[in-house]
């Protein structure tokens, strides 16, 4: 699959709860970017395992099968998603999960419930929209 350079970013959604994956997708595709959902750990891994990396992961914490923190490790060992900035998303807005993302290899995290404004804020630091 070539690149091209005017397609809008990939950013992909590893999100359990469909609800939250809507709107983030709904809220993205609106901001000019692509939005791919995965709706658990273990699509999730698959992807990152066959896909071309996406400009930026937006990676819930608590998922069936593979927990983000998991995903984390699993996509900075990857070659091709080393780079990738990811943004988890964290229900508990816990020190310890922060902490804990962080040093796992998170780019940023954002506490649900998300302010809309703000997480976007979060993904154009990383990825600017087409």
């Amino acid at each position: 699959m070539s690149h091209n350079a005017n397609a809008a970013p990939c950013i992909l959604v590893v999100e359990d709860d469909e609800h939250i994956a809507q709107v983030l997708k709904f809220m993205l595709e609106r901001q000019g970017y692509q939005a791919t959902l995965c709706a658990d750990g273990a699509t999730a891994r698959s992807h990152i395992a066959s896909q071309p990396a996406a400009a930026l992961v937006l990676l819930d914490v608590m998922l069936p099968h593979v927990d983000g923190f998991e995903l984390v490790g699993l996509i900075r060992r990857n070659e091709d998603w080393r780079d990738t900035p990811i943004i988890m998303l964290t229900a508990k807005n816990m020190e310890t999960d922060i902490v804990r993302a962080l040093d796992a290899g998170a780019s940023d995290y954002i506490a649900k419930p998300f302010q809309p404004n703000e997480l976007l804020a979060r993904i154009r630091r990383h990825v600017r929209p087409r």
